[in-house]
């Protein structure tokens, strides 16, 4: 849009409601004008595009509508050497070991998967008052399933280091006998029959559900119908979304370990704020079956745990295909915790640690925004000073300089389709959420995206995928700054794996993280690297404090 064009009015709105057989309030037709407004300028920037006729969509239709048959998954859970681990006298005192010392209690026998059900389902309701983190309790599935990881390892059957500990999953992952609300008062009290693949895959591996954690509403944000999910670092603020139980509870010690998803930031961006690792895997490398779908081109599921090596061998349990979904890729993952990943190519967005040096001086005066940015320059830098310490040779790279801003319009759509439904029927009205940037009104504005915008956004969407993969052509992984938003989102566009680990606090004692991103498919490698780098710090090992609130 120019200065040129006159702005959109509300008559203009109501009279392209009437050619799309739809009929919005005059309030609504105001909210929605500075996104209709803005959308303009987004298309010019998608027509200003050189998309070559041969240029296709980066999504790919397929004539057959059958399930694929299921494939077997092979899996190993292969482990580093871990140091002896004794039973604490206050068992409590386990609550924030990571899955690798909470399986060897288990293997070990010291520690039954019941004893542990009853201290986190304990410490879940002491403090899920304070952080807002619980949707549903399911209570009695945990203890039929302790009873029946108990059972298995006194005969001598021990499925591996997920066997008997307990878990929290995203209320957006189906549970058959239990409320599946997707943190929104339209699906408040919703039970689903069916059970969601990850769900199932993690019974498999021995693991216990204990409880339904909360999610920003319809994933966006950290405010659900229940109220707001707290940081456990700081709980005046919101623990960010939109896996915002899963970062939540992992972080305050309540779950062994849990399941998010990500469509734009929602395992990052709560991994960030609550200082827990996090993995999300290459686009199609987990199946969504059973899980909320918001936007099918973007969604995907992973681990959020205390730990690098956590996330690997929760992996290793929720990957390939399922005969459901059918965008999962068959690609293998193996995790080697021998893996030396000096022999990788890494580089680092030069252009994004820049600035940490400049501001390292003149601390004082700053406003807080300006104040945060500086601690998360400083805190990235350090990291680069951590791998070159550790023999890693570091190779400058920059990211594509493709204009991304138009590409929103993809996940607003495919949103809006998702939940069409209730915003034609009006209960999108009943969501907490009704501001300017909320789902309400995105799904509203985005029916007047033209599905030939959508589709030359999907174009520049796949010439940035092109771009990526060359790129990624000279580097196996690579380093990015958490802040900022560039490498998350083009790296959502394109399904690169991401793992995010903290690397420091700030003097709020709030912490901060990095980003390793890896090649498409290349998990183990991205675990790997972010591996070295959390073993040559500590900022892992530390935890909030709850009761000091």
């Amino acid at each position: 849009m120019t200065q040129a064009d006159p702005a959109i009015t509300p008559e203009q709105v109501a009279a392209a409601e009437a050619l799309l057989d739809l009929e919005f309030s005059p309030a609504q037709r105001q909210q929605m004008l500075e996104i209709l407004n803005g959308r303009r300028g987004q298309y010019q920037g998608i027509r200003a595009a050189d998309l070559d006729n041969s240029l296709p969509l980066a999504l790919n239709f397929n004539v057959d509508a059958a399930d694929r048959a299921p494939a077997a998954v092979p899996r190993s859970y292969a482990m580093s050497p871990q140091p002896p681990v004794m039973r604490p006298a206050d068992l409590e005192e386990a609550a924030f070991l990571p899955v690798t010392q909470l399986a060897e209690l288990i293997r070990t026998r010291q520690v039954t998967a019941r004893e542990l059900t009853e201290m986190y389902l304990c410490r879940l309701k002491r403090y899920d008052p304070a952080l807002e983190c619980v949707a549903a309790y399911t209570e009695e599935l945990a203890y039929e399933q302790a009873k029946r990881a108990d059972d298995e390892i006194a005969r001598g059957l021990y499925r591996g280091p997920l066997h008997g500990i307990p878990w929290g999953a995203k209320d957006l992952l189906a549970t058959r006998g239990y409320p599946t609300q997707w943190g929104a008062a339209p699906y408040e009290g919703q039970v689903l029959d069916v059970e969601a693949t990850v769900v199932q895959r993690l019974e498999a591996a021995g693991a216990v559900l204990i409880a339904k954690l909360t999610l920003g509403a319809l994933a966006n944000g950290d405010v659900w119908y229940g109220g707001t999910t707290k940081n456990p670092w700081d709980t005046s603020e919101g623990s960010s979304g939109s896996s915002a139980g899963p970062g939540a509870a992992t972080a305050a010690g309540l779950v062994g370990f849990s399941i998010g998803s990500e469509t734009m930031g929602s395992i990052v961006s709560p991994s960030t704020r609550c200082g827990v690792s996090g993995l999300r895997p290459t686009y199609g490398g987990v199946s969504r079956y059973g899980a909320m779908a918001l936007s099918w081109s973007m969604d995907k599921l992973g681990p959020m745990c205390r730990s690098v090596e956590d996330c690997a061998l929760v992996f290793s349990a929720i990957y390939g295909p399922d005969g459901r979904d059918m965008t999962i890729s068959p690609a293998p993952f193996t995790w080697d915790p021998a893996l030396d990943p000096h022999g990788l190519r890494i580089g680092y967005v030069a252009s994004a640690f820049e600035a940490a040096h400049a501001g390292e001086t003149d601390a004082h005066h700053r406003p807080e925004g300006e104040e945060l940015e500086r601690v998360n320059q400083v805190n990235s830098a350090a990291v680069l000073n951590v791998m070159r310490a550790q023999g890693f040779e570091l190779k400058s790279i920059e990211l594509p300089a493709t204009e991304i801003s138009g590409l929103w319009m993809i996940l607003a759509a495919e949103a809006a389709a998702a939940f069409d439904q209730i915003t034609r029927d009006g209960s999108v009205d009943s969501m907490k959420r009704q501001d300017d940037s909320a789902w309400p009104n995105v799904f509203r504005a985005a029916r007047f995206i033209p599905a030939v915008e959508y589709i030359n956004a999907n174009r520049v969407r796949a010439q940035l995928m092109r771009d990526m993969a060359q790129l990624m052509a000279d580097v196996d992984v690579f380093i990015s700054p958490s802040y900022g938003g560039t490498t998350l989102q083009i790296t959502n566009f394109t399904g690169h794996p991401t793992v995010v680990v903290p690397n420091g606090f700030t003097d709020r004692g709030t912490p901060t993280s990095i980003t390793f991103v890896g090649g498409l498919y290349k998990e183990a490698e991205t675990l790997a690297v972010a591996k070295a780098y959390q073993d040559g710090a500590d900022w892992h090992l530390r935890y909030p404090h709850l009761d000091a609130e």
